[in-house]
Formats: C-alpha cells, structure tokens, sequence
C-alpha cells in the first residue's frame, strides 16, 4: 500500500464527482485531501490525494473506465513538494521582519533536504485577522502560526485557541498587549527571532524542540 496525487480532468456533469467516490471506496482508499474547480471549455480538474492505496495502476484504470473522465495523472503528494507551511498574520512591517527571518532560516534548512514554505498575509483589525487564524484550520500543510502584531486579543484570542484544540498546529506570536500571548507556545519580542524560531520549530533537521520549552514562554 501507498500514498499517491492523481489529477483527473473530467467533463463537467453532474454526478460525476460522485462515480469518482465510488471507485475510489470500492478500492478500499481513503481521501486525505482534494481541490476541484472549472477550467475552460466545461471541463473539470479535480485534485486528489489517496492514502491506502493497494493497486493504483488498477485504481487509474476503473477511473479511466467512467465515461466522462478524460485524463488521469499521478503526481507526489503536496506534502513532498512543498512541505510544511508556516503562516504569518499581522500587521504589515511585523510582518516583513518576521518573514525575513524566516525565509533565510528556512533556506539553511530547506538546502538539507528540508521543504518548508513560508506564507504572509498582512491585516489590520480584530475581526480580519480572527477569521483568518480560523481559516488556518482548513488549509493543508499548516504547521504553524506566527500572529506579528501591536496588540491582539480578544476574538483572535478565541480564534487561536479553537484552532489550538482542533490541531497540533504551534503559534507564535510577537510581544505585545492583549490575551493571546496568554495562549501562544512561545512569544518573541524580536520579529526576525520569532521567523527563525518558527522555522526552527518545524524543521526535522533543527535540533530545536519547542516541547521541551513548556508552555508560553516568552524571549
């Protein structure tokens, strides 16, 4: 058994995501994760990623066997692409200084064999940034978060810690007023420190292990 990414392009009807689910059930896989959209010209890409597969040259046949699928290709899993994903969500120059530590903390990793991706969105606002701590949740790869900010709290605090009970997922945040740094595993007063330390966090190659730090500590 394995773990494989199949991209199938499909003519846009409906029930066809359906038989796809079928096929797929019937060989005893399980769907870890999946994108759809509309292309151009009607036609549908669906992105899949299996786990459990027992004989995927026979899964890619019973998928070519539906009418309405036009291609099937396999490809690595977004995991061993890209990697781990650390985001950063704050106000716009926090947000570059803790991107530019760790972008370069992420290189000297990712040049060892590492793959680790480093995603910013700058906001302002209480309820802005709430909704996009919790969107965190839903998106794939996210092993941790950096809040670089003058002051949060409030619905970001509630934000961090439902999605601190939903997942494993670490979170940094900078120095500074409000609640959340009352939930945060680490809380860094120098931007750069807190992207190299996320990084670091993450990374197989780094000796760091946040763990053993205990909870909310604070440089």
């Amino acid at each position: 058994m394995s773990d494989y990414t199949l991209t199938i392009k499909t003519s846009e009807k409906k029930g066809v995501l359906d038989d796809i689910t079928d096929v797929i059930t019937t060989h005893g896989a399980n769907i870890s994760y999946v994108h759809l959209f509309v292309e151009k010209n009607n036609v549908g890409s669906i992105n899949l990623e299996l786990e459990h597969v027992e004989d995927i040259d026979e899964l890619v046949g019973d998928l070519k066997g539906i009418s309405e699928v036009r291609t099937v290709e396999l490809h690595g899993s977004q995991l061993d692409i890209y990697g781990k994903r650390i985001i950063i969500v704050g106000g716009g120059a926090q947000v570059s200084q803790v991107a530019m530590g760790a972008i370069t903390e992420a290189d000297r990793h990712n040049i060892r064999g590492e793959r680790i991706s480093i995603d910013t969105i700058p906001l302002v606002g209480e309820y802005a940034i709430a909704e996009a701590v919790e969107a965190i949740s839903r998106l794939p790869r996210v092993s941790a978060l950096v809040l670089a900010g003058s002051l949060m709290g409030g619905e970001i605090t509630n934000a961090v810690k439902n999605v601190k009970e939903q997942s494993n997922l670490i979170v940094i945040c900078l120095n500074m007023p409000g609640s959340v740094t009352e939930y945060a595993d680490l809380i860094i007063t120098d931007p750069i420190q807190a992207g190299v330390l996320a990084v670091m966090s993450i990374a197989d190659t780094a000796v760091f292990n946040i763990e053993r730090l205990g909870d909310n500590i604070k440089f």
